[in-house]
């Protein structure tokens, strides 16, 4: 399907449920909601994705994990963005892989590298650090570079490492199994399933395809699962009674406020 289509469809698809009315979940299910910020919580004029300025606000309200992208720099420094150039974010053309780190800081100055990221919030919210394709012109030094990087926190309980492309995880395979959670779109039942065989840390995809079969598949074999993209009350009470046990958002700061609210009246 191409990914125009598959976007529109899904769009659609979040239309429809955002007006399907949903019960308010009991207090220890609201409780126990973990929200992750998709890119942390911008408008893309003053606050940009993937900045310092979109990830503050979450981790003040204490909202549990931030869900990050990084890429590399041709002198192999991973630095936080999602697109291969700053064209789409910063409007401007440049691109990260042809390019040194210093030359990223003169260009896209609001791009943090992954080690900024991680002294400014690590153990103080949970990192889902999501892999990108892209070539990896060193990969055995680009691993000892993450493992570095990676060594003051603790696998699972500090951060999970995901990815669209499980061949990804190859770059991380000095994390145990478990850390690692492949990110699916309409391909949920190959992804839970190979989650599920590869004994993996569990998966995570587009609320449509992230079942209750699904949530109880993986929960009997001791993995986690999450879902994406909760935007609207009616879709988060609906992962909420699914039992997710993530539940991502671009929109993590109204999502927190609903579910305050609605603890207050419950």
């Amino acid at each position: 399907m191409k990914p125009w289509l598959e976007n529109s469809l899904l769009f659609l698809v979040d239309q429809f449920f955002a007006k399907l009315p949903q019960s308010v979940p009991d207090a220890d299910r609201l409780r126990a909601c973990k929200l992750v910020s998709h890119r942390g919580e911008r408008d893309g004029i003053k606050v940009k994705e993937n900045t310092f300025a979109a990830f503050d606000p979450i981790v003040e309200q204490g909202i549990w994990g931030i869900e990050l992208d990084i890429r590399w720099t041709k002198d192999l420094v991973p630095v936080v963005i999602h697109d291969r150039d700053g064209q789409r974010v910063f409007s401007n053309p440049f691109v990260i892989s042809e390019n040194t780190w210093e030359a990223c800081q003169k260009s896209l100055p609001l791009v943090p590298s992954l080690e900024m990221l991680i002294a400014h919030y690590g153990k103080r919210c949970h990192l889902m650090i999501e892999l990108k394709q892209e070539a990896y012109p060193e990969p055995e030094k680009q691993k000892q570079i993450l493992k570095q990087l990676l060594s003051t926190l603790t696998p699972v309980e500090d951060f999970h490492i995901i990815a669209l492309d499980c061949a990804l995880f190859e770059y991380v395979d000095f994390l145990p199994k478990n850390a690692l959670l492949p990110v699916s779109t309409v391909n949920a039942k190959a992804f839970s399933d190979y989650a599920l065989k590869q004994q993996l840390g569990g998966v995570t995809g587009h609320f449509l395809f992230m079942d209750k079969h699904k949530v109880e598949l993986h929960h009997k074999a001791g993995q986690l699962i999450g879902s994406g993209f909760s935007n609207s009350r009616n879709v988060l009470f609906r992962e909420i009674h699914k039992g997710m046990d993530w539940i991502f958002s671009n929109h993590a700061l109204a999502m927190h406020e609903i579910i305050q609210e609605s603890l207050k009246k419950n």
